[in-house]
């Protein structure tokens, strides 16, 4: 390869390339931890370099020129393979010294994660855990983080996974609501005047209640939120009832199994997940190997 002729610029390639994605400067420098003025010279002195347009400014931001959307193409194949350089070279720390990040969803960061984040703290003083609480699927290709707790097989190349278990969700009420609703432990009906709450109106929960012979449809969806915390606070507060797993419910007095005969309504697999260019860093293999083992216990005494 000539490098005598090669005179890029990578940070301003990088300023170029985010604010093609994000479409202005300020969403470009919240993502890359600068600031708008920054990154508004970075392009600009980037422009004069090249010679070219990149962007045409607006009101409503930043659109690509048709120079700029051929460059962009290039800069993006360049982004990806520095994230690919990074976690190749992430890949071959031994020291057991450092940052691990974590994803995991909002209702395993409260009822299952804690004793095994203090066990881990312990056993390994020098690791320093992030743990990031979203229910949106983070991106490990991108090393958004480490390791992510999902409740699906990942279908990307390149990520290695190991199933710890199964969780069994059920329906469940405040005491108070079942008695308010006769919600025997065998009783379906009436379910005219009842209350789910739940993430959306979607058909999919209609489907699911229909195979265990209990029949809803949008009028029993009143109460829409997709924080899981706020579901059973929501629940406890008596507006209805709401989806938790098994293992959860019983660390919660105030709530009880209704529609138990038809046993759990929906079981999903628990996946641990890294990118395989990390399962060589010494850290994070040491990190998702005890929250795996840990993980599976639980799971396994669950049974």
């Amino acid at each position: 390869m000539e490098w005598d002729g090669l005179s890029l610029d990578w940070n301003k390639t990088k300023a170029f390339l985010q604010c093609a994605e994000t479409g202005s400067f300020s969403a470009a420098a919240k993502t890359l931890n600068s600031s708008q003025a920054t990154l508004s010279r970075q392009v600009a002195s980037f422009e004069k370099e090249l010679g070219i347009s990149l962007f045409s400014r607006s009101v409503h931001g930043l659109e690509l020129t048709s120079s700029g959307l051929q460059l962009y193409k290039h800069a993006h194949q360049m982004g990806e393979s520095a994230y690919a350089f990074s976690l190749a070279a992430s890949g071959q720390s031994e020291s057991l010294v450092g940052t691990v990040v974590i994803s995991v969803c909002e209702l395993d960061a409260i009822y299952r994660m804690p004793p095994i984040i203090s066990k881990l703290r312990l056993a390994e003083p020098g690791i320093t855990l992030e743990i990031v609480v979203s229910n949106l699927t983070s991106d490990l290709k991108r090393r958004e983080a480490d390791i992510a707790i999902r409740s699906f097989r990942p279908s990307q190349g390149q990520l290695v996974a190991r199933k710890l278990g199964e969780e069994e969700i059920g329906l469940y009420a405040s005491t108070q609501y079942a008695l308010d609703y006769n919600l025997e432990l065998n009783n379906k009906a009436p379910l005219d005047a009842l209350q789910i709450i739940a993430f959306d109106q979607s058909k999919i929960i209609e489907e699911q209640l229909l195979v265990k012979n209990i029949k809803v449809n949008s009028d029993n969806f009143k109460t829409i939120t997709a924080n899981q915390a706020m579901q059973i606070q929501l629940c406890k507060r008596g507006l209805g009832l709401v989806y938790l797993a098994q293992d959860m419910a019983a660390q919660e007095p105030e709530l009880q199994a209704v529609f138990c005969d038809s046993g759990s309504l929906i079981c999903l697999p628990i996946w641990i997940v890294c990118h395989e260019d990390m399962q060589h860093n010494a850290k994070i293999k040491r990190v998702f190997n005890f929250i795996a083992n840990e993980l599976s216990h639980y799971f396994t005494g669950q049974e």
